[in-house]
């Protein structure tokens, strides 16, 4: 067809204007993952591929959509809101992980958000006016700035006979591009896994997107799918088998210690010796009694195998327990120089050489597996669900149930995070008390508050005598908190002397500093200890909730500047940014040599190891974690799948198993241990999601 040159001109110009109208959507939404992507974790291959494939086929759904609307008009509008909502939701997101260092699902932005906004408001103002910040907020508006000034709008004519055919093309464009999707992450055989089976929010927006994982959270909330568990069978292997077989598995360098080590405890005692930990209740008959999700866990937990008592069972029986949740803490924090009793503790204590808190959801994620003893898979409302459950298995609980008088507390405001109806739930008999419910009698409102006040308050007007014995006690600290510059924090302040001359930068002077007043702390309740001569029959347990995220502003794995200064070395792996240290003391423990824990040990086995040394009455087979000194072999896991045992460690991203220098691999073994976490991180789910210990052990007394 010969159409004149001016006509061919028009035509050309109108299909590219077409072509650039309807890529406008697709291109945003690719412009603002890769901005994210590049700005948070920073991994490319092959998740950017994902990325790119996902965020077109969002931007073609979202251009279909708003091409029914009237005239070109309101579709212009419509897209721009879009984008501009969409560049909002980009820049919370991106402000949360650099403050908190992962990414908030929707669960944690309803529960949490209000409390953060309150919280932290100098530290987000401060986050959003930086260079960085202002960068980053231009850059997310970007897209709806450019379609606001050259956008024109695009509308289906639906009375046109060209409506069906133009539709149909839209719709198979957009299909192609899903098949694609999925075609390519289908090849890729982990990041199927974490796309399908394996999903968590952290590895979807890691791997395909911030739009996919809130794509597949709303699913989760509309369909529930997000709280059913299915389980896979373990092939007999290792991990079922008791410790003498483990033993034998195991020729490193651990195997050739002298020290009387959790190892040495365990191959003491035949497991014959002992009787399991196992309470007398049929799961199988449970399990045919009931259906759905608490159905699967009793078949789950029917097929278990119990750890057995041990050389350290009842170790601690009768003994007081104080136990704290401390704020940012680290295995670096430990000097012997700034904070030397937390040095003497961890030293004549018992000693977790090789000791991990994952940071899966920030602090109420860490208080999760330090009190129930399980990972935090429902993100922020992981704690907020037990609001209202049977919590039969916490120290609060376990210890309530054989007479102790117990407490909780916090310095800092006593509703963040709900903790006034998730706290006042733990089993401790005199409740929960945080600043505005009583302790601000002894605190001083300051940020963040001090430990030292806290502890000397509570200790003396509340339970430090022996008439309150045996008493149970829980801290959540916050003088650890970040930020950590010296100017804005008054624990820093208030330690700067100490630390000024350290060969550091002020940051991580900074945070040194404030971990100096959790060691006061810790030294005056150990000097009020001993002076009620009851230091040799109470324990203390200090555990992080998370690693110091507040050190870096930014936080991809490999850009950690502040926390590898502190580490010493450059931060490459979430092992390697979530190692910490794990102390257990008492004054009676001093006498001996050092018990040391060489096996990896994480948050989850500190619930199932108290109990075993306190002698409580428990089911083994009711925690995904393990008592330490039990036949159990070693085996901590993060809700990225990447897990490590005895022998190795496993890459869930690579699949790739790195086994220690000197173990023999059984065959199989790194498959069945694969199936195994994934079983234990949906145990986890389960409990969190549908009170299962009611169905268990009924109501609460």
């Amino acid at each position: 067809m010969n159409l004149p040159k001016d006509l061919k001109s028009i035509v050309t110009a109108e299909s590219r204007n077409a072509l650039l109208e309807r890529a406008a959507l697709p291109l945003a939404l690719v412009w603002l993952e890769v901005v994210f992507k590049t700005s948070t974790t920073g991994e490319f291959v092959p998740q950017l591929l994902f990325v790119l494939l996902f965020s077109c086929v969002s931007g073609m759904l979202a251009n279909l959509a708003v091409s029914f609307l009237p005239s070109k008009r309101a579709c212009k509008v419509a897209k721009t809101v879009l984008c501009a909502l969409v560049g909002v939701i980009f820049a919370i997101e991106y402000f949360v992980y650099r403050q908190f260092k992962l990414f908030y699902d929707l669960n944690t932005v309803l529960v949490g958000a209000g409390d953060a906004a309150t919280g932290f408001t100098d530290q987000i103002v401060s986050l959003v006016a930086s260079p960085t910040g202002i960068v980053h907020v231009a850059l997310f508006a970007l897209p709806a700035v450019l379609y606001g000034l050259f956008g024109r709008g695009e509308v289906l004519d639906v009375e046109s006979a060209g409506f069906v055919p133009t539709l149909a093309h839209k719709a198979r464009n957009c299909g192609i591009v899903w098949v694609a999707a999925l075609l390519a992450v289908s090849v890729n055989g982990a990041f199927m896994h974490s796309y399908t089976d394996q999903y968590t929010f952290q590895s979807a927006v890691t791997n395909f997107g911030l739009l996919t994982g809130l794509r597949k959270e709303v699913m989760h909330l509309i369909t529930g799918s997000g709280s059913t568990v299915s389980f896979s069978a373990v092939a007999p292997s290792v991990t079922d088998e008791d410790d003498s077989s483990a033993e034998g598995i195991v020729a490193g360098k651990n195997a050739a210690k002298k020290d009387l080590s959790a190892r040495d405890a365990r191959q003491k005692a035949k497991p014959s010796s002992y009787k399991d930990n196992k309470l007398d209740i049929d799961f199988a008959a449970l399990a045919d009694s009931t259906d759905g999700t608490w159905a699967d866990l009793d078949r789950y937990v029917a097929g278990l195998a119990p750890s057995s008592q041990n050389a350290m069972t009842g170790r601690f029986k009768g003994y007081n327990l104080i136990f704290v949740s401390a704020e940012a803490f680290s295995a670096e924090a430990i000097r012997e120089d700034t904070t030397p009793t937390l040095w003497r503790m961890a030293n004549k204590g018992i000693q977790f050489v090789d000791y991990y808190q994952f940071d899966s959801a920030g602090t109420t994620g860490g208080e999760c597996a330090n009190i129930f003893g399980l990972l935090p898979t429902e993100g922020g409302s992981s704690v907020k669900n037990t609001a209202t459950f049977n919590n039969y298995y916490t120290m609060g609980s376990a210890l309530g149930r054989m007479g102790y008088n117990g407490w909780a507390f916090h310095n800092n405001t006593y509703t963040y995070y709900d903790r006034d109806a998730t706290h006042n739930n733990l089993g401790y008999s005199n409740g929960y008390m945080g600043y505005g419910n009583g302790m601000e009698q002894w605190v001083t409102w300051q940020w963040p508050q001090s430990d030292l006040e806290m502890v000397k308050g509570t200790f003396d007007n509340l339970y430090g005598n022996k008439a309150s014995e045996p008493f149970n006690v829980y801290y959540m600290s916050v003088s650890g908190h970040s930020g950590y510059a010296p100017g804005d924090n008054a624990m820093s302040i208030k330690h700067w002397d100490k630390v000024k001359d350290l060969p550091y930068s002020d940051p991580v002077k900074g945070y040194l500093a404030c971990n100096i007043e959790l060691d006061e702390a810790m030294r005056y309740l150990v000097k009020r200890l001993k002076k009620l001569g009851i230091d040799k029959r109470t324990v203390i347990v200090i555990g992080a909730d998370h690693f110091p995220y507040g050190l870096d502003d930014d936080g991809p794995l490999g850009s950690l500047p502040y926390t590898s200064e502190l580490y010493g070395y450059d931060v490459q792996t979430y092992f390697q940014r979530d190692h910490n240290r794990l102390i257990v003391w008492s004054a009676s423990l001093e006498k001996d040599d050092p018990i040391k824990v060489e096996s990896p040990t994480a948050a989850i086995d500190i619930l199932p190891t108290l109990l075993n040394l306190f002698g409580c009455e428990w089911d083994s087979r009711l925690l995904p974690g393990r008592d330490v000194f039990s036949n159990k072999p070693a085996l901590v896991f993060d809700l990225s799948y990447d897990w490590k045992s005895d022998l190795g460690t496993y890459y869930a991203n690579t699949q790739e198993f790195v086994p220690n220098e000197g173990a023999q691999i059984p065959q199989g073994y790194v498959e069945a241990t694969c199936a195994d976490v994934a079983n234990r991180i949906n145990y986890c789910r389960g409990v969190l999601t549908t009170d299962y210990y009611r169905l268990v052990f009924g109501d609460p007394a």
